[in-house]
């Protein structure tokens, strides 16, 4: 009896594989869900729409956008990460995913998908005014230390990416974190605003956000926080090369689904959005728009949520903004 019974349970696994070989051999056979964290109009909601949009063209079927906005970020990741993982839900995963666990609003990190590619990165810029007195990068730094708490600093609300940008900096050069206090704001552009009306005196966001009022005049980029120069900007010297400082940061986005995908289904999708990645079609989305473009597939993508992922633990730490 127990010999029929293993040849019974021994059958039934081999048709359950098999039936699950056909399924992904089909894959795609009906719509994908591309899940977007954040509204529609924006940087994330744009991207995604493109991505979706050529994947279409890849996969022979619908790739419909849906936008699942709220709790800082957090009802959208996690409409990615519970949802079934067969590949008929996929979504954009954003920097803030390395960020929303420290803060205690989730327990979701990047252990929580399957990752397929990083599509986009842009580094955090160090920009003053136009007519600033300080010239470079250190020369602000140097003022930083001569008088503590007399320049502030904006680019996002308390706790953003672009507040731990300046964080990161400061831990990185062993500055105290109240020595330029944060002023938040509604974003990059009415932080940059608030830079040229003299409301403050250092803005630490994307060169692309920055890129308008620097364009006209009324902005200086003194550094980018990045290991290479920025293709907008490619005069605009590295935090290495102004300040010795290897600290680097940006706001990216990538592209995954819940945990425990089919491989097959993994590899085919991220072969789509490389091919989508390599188009003409995407470099000259990606310039139009200032985005800063940069790959990771699959298991390099997943070590660099890691690294940014704990960068930004230390980095919440040092600024008592982990809980």
């Amino acid at each position: 009896m127990t010999s029929i019974k293993r040849a019974v349970a021994c059958a039934l696994a081999i048709g359950t594989l098999a039936l699950a070989s056909v399924a992904s051999a089909a894959y795609p056979d009906r719509p994908i869900t591309f899940v977007v964290p954040w509204g529609a109009g924006g940087g994330t909601d744009t991207t995604a729409r493109f991505f979706a949009t050529m994947l279409e063209k890849e996969l022979g079927q619908p790739v419909n956008v849906v936008n699942r906005t709220g709790g800082s970020g957090v009802v959208g990741h996690s409409a990615i990460a519970q949802a079934p993982a067969d590949g008929y839900t996929i979504g954009m995963i954003t920097v803030e995913i390395v960020m929303m666990h420290w803060q205690g609003l989730t327990d979701l990190n990047p252990a929580s998908y399957t990752p397929l590619a990083l599509v986009n990165a842009d580094p955090a810029g160090f920009t003053v005014r136009a007519d600033s007195p300080y010239k470079t990068a250190k020369d602000v730094i140097d003022a930083i230390k001569a008088n503590p708490g007399k320049l502030k600093a904006s680019g996002t609300g308390q706790g953003g990416i672009w507040h731990l940008a300046l964080a990161g900096m400061l831990n990185d050069l062993k500055i105290d974190q109240k020595a330029i206090p944060w002023v938040p704001s509604n974003g990059a552009a009415p932080a940059m605003q608030d830079l040229v009306a003299g409301g403050v005196d250092v803005v630490t966001c994307s060169l692309a956000e920055a890129r308008p009022l620097i364009d006209a005049g009324k902005a200086r980029a003194l550094a980018v926080m990045d290991d290479k120069p920025f293709s907008l900007f490619p005069n605009v010297p590295t935090m290495k090369q102004a300040l010795g400082s290897n600290w680097t940061v940006s706001a990216w986005r990538g592209i995954g689904g819940p945990k425990g995908m089919p491989k097959d289904v993994a590899d085919k999708l991220a072969t789509a959005i490389k091919k989508t990645w390599d188009s003409k079609e995407f470099k000259d989305f990606a310039a139009q728009r200032g985005y800063g473009t940069q790959w990771a597939q699959q298991a390099d993508f997943a070590a660099f949520m890691a690294k940014s992922d704990a960068d930004m633990g230390v980095v919440m730490k040092a600024a008592g903004l982990a809980k």
